[in-house]
């Protein structure tokens, strides 16, 4: 399949997923402007309140960590996406995007200050151990992780692979604190997971957009479509995707396009104004597609789910997704540190604008949880870009208030903990309810063609 065409200047773009970061090797410095004299005055302000706490402060403090300590608050006073990453969390950013790192394989964000997990990553120590999304970090080993930053907290829970770590958890609805011991372990993550739902109907799970996540999924299509039965129906797994990569948004999204857009990217420069199109070649258009969608579907799931909603080439199902619609930038800087920047919005091939609304299914139908049988109906709060402190306004806000409403109203509150796609299909009420609409569509069709017949 051919490369994508883009429109613009290219620009190091990244998409990310929520907490932990995701890295696409190029650079990328914008120019200095010209300092205007507020900003001298302001600067002058900043070198004096320095100087005080250099001379007064009651123990001796290095100038280099008041800087850095400046750094983070001016970046985390922006958006909840932007932030300084030392050489080390640059270094570690990389190894993300490859699908392997070590620590204990968990997507963080911080609401009220407040390390919230959105949702733990499938076969990893976090995962195992029960972790579940909604849950807060209370204490890390013994220390407090109230108004920790995500770069500290993400510093502090990695390290060698078979050491151990306590983590102290207070979770929605439990009594007390819990805690969780955890042995950390080099992370391999398989982002493609596919089998057979029933002769003819293919499952393929995508947990993160990763580097050759396009292919890995190729070639599960590849596999189901050899089978016996041939491939008359897919059902494409984006639930807790937290994101990751653009370029894997868009390549993944191609396909099972034949052309127009995927995706728009609106910034305040030039260079970040892009635009992304579907190639013919190498689609895989011929079966219908259902695509699985909930609350932990953020970002590059967003793109994917938005674009192929649009084109009207699959029915989205689930819950309302997460909302993350902004791109960051990674910004490398001379000492092997970096930026990671907020530098635009992105958009559907229809122009909607993901952020904090997220994408809303086609058919809304929740997950209940099982207990003993029986199903869970509490509610239990639900985590999105929405509700995350100093996120980015929607442009469009305005202009859909009341189908925002609309939407609120359609839509429940989602489960704390979400399926992997490795439960039978009678304990995932989605998934039961995606392959029943493949089949029923199959059978439509047959009706159609014998009566032109």
């Amino acid at each position: 399949m051919r490369l994508v065409k883009r429109h613009g200047t290219p620009v190091l773009l990244i998409m990310l997923g929520i907490g932990i970061g995701f890295f696409l090797s190029a650079q990328w410095v914008p120019n200095v402007s010209a300092v205007g004299r507020q900003d001298y005055e302001s600067l002058e302000a900043f070198s004096n309140i320095l100087s005080i706490v250099k001379k007064n402060y009651v123990e001796d403090v290095e100038t280099k960590n008041l800087v850095n300590g400046a750094i983070n608050g001016m970046l985390n006073s922006l958006d909840p996406h932007s932030a300084y990453l030392t050489p080390e969390l640059y270094k570690d950013l990389q190894s993300d995007t490859q699908g392997r790192f070590g620590g204990l394989g968990i997507e963080i964000t911080v609401k009220g200050g407040m390390l919230t997990v959105v949702s733990p990553i499938e076969d990893t120590p976090a995962h195992k151990a029960g972790i579940k999304p909604g849950d807060q970090i209370f204490k890390i080993e013994d220390e407090f992780t109230k108004d920790m930053s995500l770069a500290d907290a993400v510093k502090k829970m990695r390290g060698l692979k078979g050491t151990k770590i306590n983590l102290t958890i207070r979770r929605e609805g439990a009594a007390d604190l819990i805690d969780v011991s955890l042995v950390r372990d080099v992370i391999r993550v398989q982002s493609v997971k596919s089998r057979s739902l029933e002769p003819g109907y293919g499952y393929v799970r995508l947990a993160q957009f990763q580097e050759r996540g396009d292919r890995d999924i190729q070639r599960a299509l590849e596999k189901l479509a050899a089978e016996k039965a041939g491939l008359k129906g897919l059902v494409l797994d984006l639930r807790n995707n937290p994101g990751g990569l653009l370029n894997q948004a868009v390549r993944v999204s191609d396909l099972f396009l034949e052309s127009g857009m995927i995706v728009y990217t609106d910034g305040r420069i030039e260079s970040q104004k892009q635009k992304f199109f579907a190639q013919k070649e190498g689609t895989w258009a011929d079966f219908p597609i259902v695509v699985l969608v909930n609350g932990g579907s953020a970002s590059a799931s967003e793109i994917v789910a938005g674009a192929l909603q649009d084109h009207k080439r699959a029915v989205v199902l689930g819950t309302k997704t997460f909302g993350k619609g902004s791109v960051q930038t990674i910004l490398p800087l001379d000492d092997n540190s970096a930026l990671r920047l907020t530098t635009a919005r992105y958009f559907t091939p229809k122009g909607r604008s993901i952020q904090a609304t997220g994408i809303v299914p086609d058919i809304v139908i929740e997950n209940i949880p099982m207990i003993d049988g029986k199903p869970d109906e509490r509610k239990r709060p639900s985590l999105r870009e929405e509700n995350l402190p100093g996120h980015l306004n929607n442009p469009q806000q305005n202009s859909a208030k009341e189908q925002e409403q609309i939407d609120r109203e359609r839509e429940k509150q989602i489960p704390t903990s979400g399926p992997t796609g490795d439960e039978t299909i009678d304990n995932d009420q989605q998934l039961k309810r995606a392959l029943d609409l493949l089949k029923s569509w199959d059978v439509f069709k047959q009706v159609v063609q014998k009566k032109a017949a």
